[in-house]
């Protein structure tokens, strides 16, 4: 089973006067490069919030931001850095100048922004964190839920197009026997018409032939290339299934199906090639983004 590197969690509680909202966004990369945006309260827990990320998300460009929302009396506790909201509100004033657009609400948006409201705690209690920390794991098995989704998606996809190559491959069978009679014909004809029929040795001519046949021989590639498909499949269904490995696979598939087509000798066959190799493509981008 496979899982997207692209994901999506979020979740909310509720603790007295204080609402905290944990949203966790990623995207493709090929290592873990985890940002966080952190209320000041909580910079000593950013360590132990990056930890259980790594385990946990293990690869992925992944933003993880945790908002607390004063609300009712807790408010009046709070104080307000003037020359932090002047700031955000030029700038937000500024930008709906120059866009033409109105700026109703400036203000209640520039109190909005980080660090513009000051609370007069400045340590998370023990109990606080605990609200924070579950609903930082709801957000976290969210996220993993969104994965797994997309993951499957991304199965019934790649499985579809690896079952288009090795139908194609089938084809490639039925085509083969047609490929000896047929470069037979072009070289008995090449022959007479450069040097002329009746100067043709026989023997001489079939002897080569065999050479030259052998030489387009494809049974090893169609053998290995079947292999390569189903080691796919099966790892493809492995719980520990990972789009490196599967990406490591795609290669040795492309390889085996290059040689195809490099021996096909045969229109007919190379359009089949062809069509493995749009396949195989689609499959290498699918897997970019599988975790």
């Amino acid at each position: 089973m496979i899982k997207s590197m692209t994901g999506y969690g979020i979740a909310t509680s509720n603790s007295g006067n204080v609402k905290y909202t944990v949203e966790i966004k990623s995207l493709n990369s090929k290592f873990l490069e985890l940002s966080l945006r952190l209320p000041k309260i909580f910079s000593e827990k950013e360590f132990q919030l990056r930890t259980e990320c790594s385990k946990q998300i293990e690869r992925g460009k992944v933003n993880l931001s945790i908002n607390v929302e004063q609300t009712g009396s807790a408010i009046k506790a709070a104080g307000i850095d003037r020359e932090l909201l002047k700031h955000y509100y030029n700038q937000l004033k500024s930008v709906s100048e120059e866009l033409n657009e109105p700026g109703g609400n400036l203000l209640q948006l520039a109190l909005g922004l980080p660090e513009v409201v000051k609370y007069d705690e400045d340590t998370i209690s023990d109990d606080e964190w605990k609200t924070v920390d579950k609903t930082f794991q709801q957000a976290l098995s969210a996220f993993q839920d969104f994965r797994a989704q997309e993951g499957n998606v991304l199965e019934r996809d790649i499985k579809h197009r690896i079952g288009i190559i090795l139908k194609n491959l089938e084809l490639v069978e039925v085509e083969e026997p047609n490929r000896v009679p047929a470069i037979r014909e072009r070289l008995n004809q090449f022959l007479s018409e450069a040097v002329g029929a009746e100067t043709v040795d026989k023997n001489r001519f079939e002897q080569e032939l065999i050479y030259y046949i052998d030489k387009l021989d494809i049974t090893e590639e169609k053998t290995r290339l079947k292999a390569h498909c189903n080691y796919f499949i099966e790892t493809l269904a492995n719980a520990d299934a990972n789009g490196k490995k599967l990406g490591f696979i795609s290669q040795e598939i492309g390889r085996e199906i290059n040689t195809l087509g490099s021996k096909a000798n045969d229109a007919n066959m190379q359009k089949l090639v062809v069509g493995m190799k749009e396949e195989l493509e689609k499959i290498k981008e699918q897997l970019l983004n599988v975790l």
